[in-house]
């Protein structure tokens, strides 16, 4: 018998209960249909749920989250329980028919079976040496990256795991699926298979096993024209994977289109992510106004502090409709400041435990895709009532301080509030007033305002922002805040068509910047109002600090490549980026490049219930160095910032009481972490999407670009122009590949093929920060593109 587990089906929604169902498969049963019976066992059958559950009480085991390196499919991670440093599982055997973002259990192997794993701390890519005089064994094989001393947390509490005596890492396989994270959905193709009563379908992405579906599935004549079908998306799901089958089995969902089309893509990558992008049911949209245009009433407007007098303004994309959050700013007799951050008052319209709560809860997050966005809350809330458009009385939550110049919080008041924005700004808008303070603003420069403010009055308002903004990020920094803000790519889009036009290297400027500051200054007062009403059962954001093992690496990288970086504490490293790569014209690609190194060994933040974690120091927030951390400025697109004003409501006694256990905030954390990474990818994914689209309609593109990464016959660039990192393989025009590794850092030689025999073959130095000429090129598969080296100028 082979056992595995599954989700229950009441596991949809994030209040889901936590029991996890046991199946019993009958090997024998399953193996007659498809000829099974007598094949080799592949995977190891999962360990029994009561044996799991006494391994990780006596510590022999350990539970993480499973990572598939997207690049290197048959490579894999799970973080060690300190979260130090990262254990690698090498195969698709040793991850036992996991998918990416799982829960897994795994063990450790016996030592007979391990072999040393070498990670390249600039790539990442993993290199395997066997030890010596010993067989390399055919059972899958792990490491930990970090080695351990006898005397850390880790080893102490995995007192009956083996550490080998020289240092060796440690290896391990996962023995259950504790959670199904994983959608169990992916785009692909079809391959007919002759003689055979089921297709293979291959999913796009490689991390996913391929799958058996039967014919009954397919199009009624894929059968008679397979060829048909060669270049067709479908969605397909996995209902098995035997303990006997490198394949899966499962079943078609849908037919997508044609691969190489954005729609059809774009809503494989949403599937495979399990977004829900259906239209809201009419159950959800009764739980809104039904009488439109809506006003506030009456009674709800005596309740509330009336700031509609206030010159209060929202500065955005100009693209956003959906405005979460309002500024307001006026310098007081004193000199001081009254400075508020207005954010949509959005647990009002949503009730706890309606149809509409239950919905937002699921989603958790908006998606913003290159062309759309997949909203959390229907339209009429996200655009209109929430949104805090101008000219309009809008409900919403407010945090106010008295400031003194400097920024220093003198008094702080936290309530809920009606205000009317006066003006709808974009990030341009609010820019060209703090590169132009003298500058006389005319009404045909800005979008329309109210008469009751003029535009100096906004203007100046925008200037003392932008001043106290730059003492308050000053301060941070100095206090030791760092921020790894890497390229973020943005598109030109067809009107029409949605297709791609043109794309560049978004611009984050002082405006991005000011309004950044109020957010992070009201997300902390935020944690701290409610940590300290509900100690046990605030919602907060920590981030954990990096993995030493990889930092140690890094540093000692940097120190041979002669680079002054400080690795040991944010600020030092937040410092160093900034002050110590130069200022020369690519003194912000080495910047670039270095912050990707640094960002591989940073782990992520993530949602939690200060109940659930007892040690409060584990509170802290890395990246912005503050002990209290929460998310209050985002609830039309956020599900944890609506906890967070309900929260705050019960704290202020302006809203009901509060009525959620510490279970269900845990739980609630952690469905809001897996759904927004999965957020996160699918944004990735579908600028990956648009840029291969533009390559493909707009290319060949030239540009210039700075090594990452180097490996033995391959490196990593980061190409400037665009911003995006894609990987060479050094196989074109190229008469020898000579790599070598001084110390840790890798190096190679390219000897180009000269066009006149006679000449001598040139050769070309390739190290970290090299910079080179490329060409991005549309491969001939969809959706695909590759770069390419061009021949220095010596040999053109």
């Amino acid at each position: 018998a082979q056992f595995y587990l599954t989700k229950t089906p009441s596991q949809c929604g994030w209040k889901a209960k936590t029991e996890r169902k046991i199946l019993l498969q009958n090997n024998k049963d399953k193996g007659t249909k498809s000829g099974r019976g007598s094949r080799k066992q592949l995977f190891e059958e999962y360990m029994r749920t009561e044996d799991v559950s006494a391994g990780l009480e006596r510590g022999e085991l350990i539970k993480g989250v499973l990572r598939i390196n997207p690049k290197k499919y048959k490579e894999a991670f799970v973080p060690s329980p300190d979260g130090s440093a990262d254990i690698f599982l090498d195969g698709i055997a040793a991850r036992n028919r996991a998918l990416n973002g799982d829960v897994v259990v795994v063990k450790v192997l016996p030592p007979e079976q391990w072999k040393v794993l070498y990670q390249n701390e600039v790539s990442g890519d993993i290199n395997e040496r066997t030890l010596a005089n010993q067989m390399v064994p055919k059972a899958p094989d792990v490491i930990v990256e970090a080695r351990y001393n006898e005397d850390d947390e880790v080893i102490g509490k995995m007192k009956n795991v083996c550490l080998h005596d020289k240092g060796n890492e440690l290896l391990l396989q996962v023995v259950i699926i504790f959670e199904q994270k994983h959608s169990r959905a992916a785009s692909g193709f079809l391959k007919f298979l002759p003689n055979k009563n089921f297709a293979m379908f291959s999913p796009v992405d490689h991390r996913i096993p391929r799958v058996n579906v039967p014919l009954v599935d397919c199009p009624a004549d894929f059968v008679s024209r397979p060829g048909d079908y060669e270049n067709v998306l479908f969605i397909c799901r996995i209902t098995h994977w035997p303990a006997d089958n490198n394949f899966a089995e499962g079943r078609l969902a849908k037919t997508l289109g044609q691969a190489g089309e954005i729609e059809p893509e774009t809503e494989g990558i949403m599937t495979e992510y399990d977004v829900d992008f259906s239209e809201f049911s009419e159950e959800v949209l009764n739980c809104l106004p039904q009488d439109l245009p809506w006003s506030i009433p009456a009674h709800e407007l005596s309740r509330r502090r009336d700031l509609r007098k206030e010159c209060v303004f929202t500065i955005d994309p100009a693209t956003a409709r959906d405005l979460d959050d309002a500024l307001s700013c006026k310098q007081l007799s004193d000199g001081n400041f009254e400075v508020g951050v207005h954010i949509a008052d959005v647990s009002y319209f949503v009730e706890e435990g309606s149809v509409l709560d239950q919905i937002a809860g699921k989603r958790a997050t908006s998606v913003y895709l290159v062309q759309k966005v997949i909203p959390m809350l229907p339209r009429l809330l996200c655009e209109e009532l929430c949104s805090l458009n101008p000219l309009t009385d809008r409900l919403t939550f407010s945090v106010i301080w008295k400031l003194s110049p400097e920024g220093k919080i003198l008094s702080e008041w936290f309530g809920r509030t009606v205000i009317c924005s006066c003006i709808k700004m974009s990030y341009d808008h609010a820019q060209s007033m703090i590169e132009a303070p003298d500058k006389h603003f005319s009404a045909e420069e800005l979008p329309p305002c109210s008469t009751n403010h003029r535009i100096h009055e906004i203007k100046e308002a925008i200037l003392n922002l932008h001043n106290i903004a730059k003492q308050l990020r000053a301060q941070r920094f100095e206090s030791g805040a760092l921020q790894l803000n890497q390229l973020k790519l943005s598109f030109s889009l067809d009107k029409e068509s949605s297709m791609p036009q043109g794309c560049y290297v978004y611009q984050y400027q002082d405006s991005n910047k000011l309004v950044e500051e109020f957010m992070l200054l009201a997300n902390m007062a935020a944690a701290h109002q409610i940590y300290r009403t509900y100690p046990e059962l605030a919602i907060l954001r920590r981030h954990p600090p990096p993995q030493s093992k990889m930092v140690d690496d890094l540093q000692e990288f940097c120190d041979q490549m002669g680079l002054d970086i400080d690795l040991n504490s944010s600020r030092g490293l937040h410092r160093s980026l900034n002050e110590n790569l130069g200022n020369d014209e690519y003194a912000a690609a080495r910047r670039e490049v270095l912050t990707h190194m640094c960002s591989r060994a940073m782990q992520m933040a993530s949602y939690f219930c200060t109940g659930a974690l007892k040690d409060e120091n584990s509170f802290h927030h890395y990246a912005l160095n503050v002990p209290l951390y929460t998310h209050f400025t985002s609830p039309i697109r956020r599900y944890v910032d609506v906890i967070v004003h309900r929260l705050l409501a019960a704290s202020l006694n302006c809203g009901p009481p509060l009525s959620l256990s510490l279970e269900e905030v845990h739980k609630l954390a952690s469905h809001c972490n897996d759904r927004k990474t999965a957020s996160k990818r699918v944004q990735e994914l579908s600028s990956e999407l648009f840029f291969a689209v533009f390559v493909k309609e707009c290319g060949p593109l030239d540009s210039e670009a700075m090594v990452m990464g180097v490996l033995d016959q391959s490196f990593d660039v980061l190409v400037l122009r665009y911003g995006v990192q894609k990987r060479i393989y050094c196989n074109v025009c190229l008469k020898a590949v000579h790599f070598r590794k001084v110390g840790k850092r890798p190096e190679m030689t390219l000897v180009w093929e000269q066009a006149d025999p006679s000449k001598e073959s040139t050769q070309q130095e390739i190290s970290i920060f090299t910079l080179l000429n490329v060409q991005l090129k549309a491969d001939g598969a969809p959706m695909k593109y590759s770069a390419v080296l061009k021949r220095p100028s010596a040999l053109i």
